[in-house]
């Protein structure tokens, strides 16, 4: 695997999932005047672009819903035959290919196509990346050292981690979704078979002492102690750390990590399929870009963002980047969380 330096690194959190918000509603504003947004990215960023957008387009008004990656797809499932969004922003490439060949997504070419990695959209335009989501194994900075914690992910088998582990739940989470596909990925890669994967995610879940139910629950539990590791995304964790003082830091895996592309779609048959494209748009110039990357720490997927105009500590971080075939995991990953939520998960105690 090529090792490479991330020059730039992404964001949100708190999410609060199946919270619906919205900006306030301009007075002159009418149901046709309204961009609708399906997002996991966070209350901060979230209200930010939505202000942001409605004050360089006066009179209409962005309405968005945060929830976890694969509750975006389930609703967007229910909702195929009368669509209730326009934008689909954020979730790992699988769930989007998925999306895709399902039907959900709407064909779209952005003015800034030719400045992506054609491993890092689709290619009949249906999503494109904007954010690169590094995985890593966080710890509570308080009582561990980055020498003390786990170094790789067969570490966190140790039987000295039991009761200390914290994992969000993953089957709402794209984040934990592709952590522990990727688990069963190294095995599947070279057997065909999920089954040393499976027992790998057993002996995981005998050092698990809980699985919270959403971003937030998980930082408070790490915070208090009640458990001292965690896994999750490298830039959420930057946030943590940088914006709202949680004693937290990690470590890339030295044998390699996830490397996240997430992703942007209009919605097939969207009611609002102009102001869906100015809004596409509008959260993926290079400013915006900029600005996501300072704020709210996210890695612009983009290629001709100036190094410059990004933060200087985001040049620094070396990342070697797993080798995942994400076909595989967009057509394999329903089954094998499906398997692990009933027949591994609180199995391994």
């Amino acid at each position: 695997m090529q090792k490479f330096i991330y020059w730039c690194i992404q964001t949100p959190l708190f999410f609060f999932p199946f919270a619906c918000s919205q900006t306030d509603q301009p007075e002159n504003a009418t149901k046709e005047d309204r961009v609708v947004v399906y997002s996991p990215h966070g209350k901060e960023l979230l209200e930010d672009f939505a202000r942001r957008f409605e004050a360089a387009h006066p009179g209409v008004q962005v309405q968005w819903l945060d929830m976890g990656s694969q509750d975006v797809l389930d609703r967007l499932r229910s909702e195929k035959s009368n669509p209730q969004a326009d934008i689909w922003w954020g979730a790992p490439s699988d769930l989007f290919m998925n999306a895709a060949e399902e039907g959900l997504l709407q064909t779209y070419r952005p003015s800034w196509a030719e400045h992506i990695d054609p491993a890092q959209c689709d290619s009949l335009h249906r999503w494109y990346g904007t954010f690169l989501t590094p995985e890593v194994i966080t710890f509570n900075s308080q009582v561990l050292t980055r020498e003390a914690a786990p170094q790789d992910w067969d570490e966190l088998l140790d039987s000295k981690w039991q009761g200390k582990i914290a994992i969000r739940y993953p089957l709402a989470s794209g984040t934990m979704r592709a952590i522990f596909s990727a688990m069963i990925w190294r095995f599947y890669k070279t057997s065909g078979s999920p089954e040393a994967g499976y027992e790998w995610l057993k002996k995981l879940d005998a050092n698990t002492k809980s699985y919270p139910a959403n971003p937030t629950l998980m930082y408070l539990q790490l915070a208090r102690q009640e458990a001292l590791i965690t896994l999750w995304n490298m830039p959420d964790i930057e946030l943590q750390k940088q914006v709202y003082g949680y004693p937290f830091d990690y470590v890339i895996p030295k044998n390699g990590t996830p490397v996240l592309v997430e992703g942007l779609a209009m919605i097939a048959n969207c009611r609002q399929p102009e102001l869906a494209k100015k809004f596409y748009e509008f959260i993926t110039t290079p400013e915006s870009f900029i600005i996501q990357a300072e704020k709210y720490f996210r890695i612009p997927a983009r290629t001709d963002i100036p190094k410059t105009k990004l933060p200087a500590w985001m040049t620094q971080t070396e990342i070697t980047p797993m080798d995942i075939d994400w076909k595989v995991f967009s057509e394999k990953s329903k089954e094998w969380m499906k398997y692990w939520d009933e027949r591994i998960k609180g199995t391994g105690k």
